[in-house]
């Protein structure tokens, strides 16, 4: 069973863009992901799968959790403290940067450049978040990484997307480290996370992909960073700042306490969601929350409130199930029948809802906060490089 810690060294040896995997995975059919669910054998365990909050030995649980579905669990040993509709499909927005990181951080070192171009930026979303990656400006991959998870920018993406083969390649590849790491109710349609028709997820997929992560010492240190300079051209760069707000403490939330990260995420069509990380007493837990029904913090409200449910009283709570093992590790297969699998799913949401209709604004709450407090003002860039903030 692997740990929720990784030693913290920059030197993982990067993988072949034209590894085997890689290419075993361009060939994946994007329609075979099934909702993760088998006939006494849901991923997880069954009571994942059953209608209500399911908690056991445990009390006190926060009254007031709005969310569609929400998920409590150790990072170490994988129990799943409390849930709620663990497996309901639903749009995962920019959460699912957590699976584009899974699939494609080893494969290049952090100290790589890289100068971008227009085809590089050519087929991002309109309406995307964005770091402000510029073509003819050269990047390292550190700073990609860091225009990802600090500002969910889909330009980054899609520009480590393209170092890595193009969009459709590493949409197959996350379909397949999905598939691994037996997400089951996660289907693929972009690396962003942005509003497509059919990209769903789950909250115990978004776990499992927050858990397998935070393995790495490099995802890590980029999920847990508050700030960074990010180039402007020459010697110039700009201040950027994590949209995360329980751990910069941003829009009248406090800091919580012991927060690693992990990521957020917002669409309009899909509303918010986050999966957050927190160690104390040196215990480490996980939860996720996915579109609750009200407050423009209520995404962080609510995981805080499981967190603290968590570490208060998850410690005489009996499982109610487990974050499985990757295949790749010796995890045991769980095969979904049909008969099942709409139980553990629920309503697939609105991720069958026409495109066309939604009004994609992914990020904008966070780039008009960051305007307003005024820290895209350029300056100039010493020679150390970009800075960062632990």
């Amino acid at each position: 069973m692997g740990g929720c810690y990784g030693p913290r060294v920059h030197g993982s040896s990067p993988l072949s863009r034209r590894a085997a995997l890689g290419l075993a995975a361009a060939a994946f059919p994007l329609a075979s992901a099934t909702p993760a669910s088998a006939a006494g054998t849901v991923v997880g365990g069954e009571r994942l799968a059953r209608k209500g909050i399911q908690v056991s030995g445990a009390t006190d649980l926060p009254g007031k959790l709005t969310a569609s579905a929400w998920i409590v669990a150790d990072c170490e040993s994988g129990e799943v403290l409390a849930s709620f509709a663990a497996h309901r499909r639903l749009p995962p927005a920019s959460t699912l940067k957590m699976l584009f990181a899974d699939t494609v951080l080893k494969k290049f070192q952090r100290s790589e450049r890289y100068k971008v171009t227009d085809a590089d930026l050519a087929d991002i979303p309109a309406g995307s978040s964005l770091v402000g990656v510029k073509p003819g400006i050269t990047y390292t991959v550190e700073q990609l990484w860091q225009g990802v998870f600090l500002r969910s920018g889909n330009d980054a993406v899609h520009v480590l997307a393209h170092m890595n083969g193009g969009v459709a390649k590493t949409v197959a590849e996350m379909q397949a480290k999905a598939e691994d790491l037996q997400a089951l109710d996660t289907h693929v349609v972009s690396p962003d996370g942005f509003d497509h028709k059919g990209q769903l997820s789950s909250a115990y997929d978004l776990t499992l992909f927050a858990r397998h992560g935070l393995k790495n010492a490099d995802f890590r240190e980029y999920c847990h960073t508050r700030i960074a300079d990010f180039p402007a051209g020459g010697r110039k760069t700009f201040q950027i700042q994590n949209t995360d707000r329980l751990l910069t403490g941003a829009w009248g939330l406090k800091t919580y306490d012991g927060l690693i990260g992990v990521k957020n995420g917002y669409t309009s069509h899909a509303g918010n969601t986050f999966t957050g990380a927190a160690t104390r007493g040196g215990r480490t837990l996980l939860a996720t929350v996915m579109h609750p029904k009200s407050g423009y913090n209520a995404v962080y409200e609510e995981t805080a409130a499981l967190l603290d449910w968590g570490f208060t009283h998850g410690g005489s709570a009996e499982p109610v199930g487990t974050l499985v093992e990757p295949l790749s590790e010796g995890g045991a297969r769980v095969t979904p029948t049909r008969k099942t699998a709409r139980a553990a799913a629920g309503a697939p949401g609105a991720g069958s809802d026409d495109p066309s209709a939604w009004r994609l604004m992914e990020g904008a709450g966070g780039t008009i906060a960051l305007l307003a407090g005024g820290v895209w003002a350029l300056r100039r860039r010493g020679k150390g490089g970009g800075r960062h903030a632990n």
